[in-house]
């Protein structure tokens, strides 16, 4: 019977030192920069690891045309985002051993 506790003793270990690890790398995530450009560099934005808009840089010439413009922000936002999800899930699966394992990224305050 005793055995058994053993078993979940070891297993709060694993979870704890889990845990542990998991805010690492949460913090390592946050700390990165992706950056995405559109318009030939017209636009070019960075987001921090978890997707949050830390930097734009336009080029005057890009603003002449204002809906022009709007759609290049977009779009870099776009892609610098995802860049910083796809970072994420592969630090995630490097965790996990591959295993999807559902509200991982919620858990993370990634959504």
């Amino acid at each position: 019977m005793l055995g058994g506790l053993g078993n979940i003793a070891g297993m709060l270990k694993q979870a704890k030192e889990m845990k542990g690890r998991m805010e690492q790398i949460q913090a390592e995530i946050a700390a990165r920069r992706h950056t995405s450009e559109a318009g030939g560099g017209a636009v070019t934005v960075t987001v921090d690891g978890r997707g949050a808009l830390v930097d734009i840089k336009i080029k005057p010439e890009a603003a002449a045309d204002v809906e022009l413009l709007e759609d290049l922000i977009k779009a870099s936002v776009g892609a610098a985002t995802k860049k910083a999800q796809d970072d994420m899930r592969a630090e995630m699966s490097t965790l996990t051993g591959g295993l999807d394992l559902p509200g991982l990224s919620e858990l993370l305050g990634n959504t």
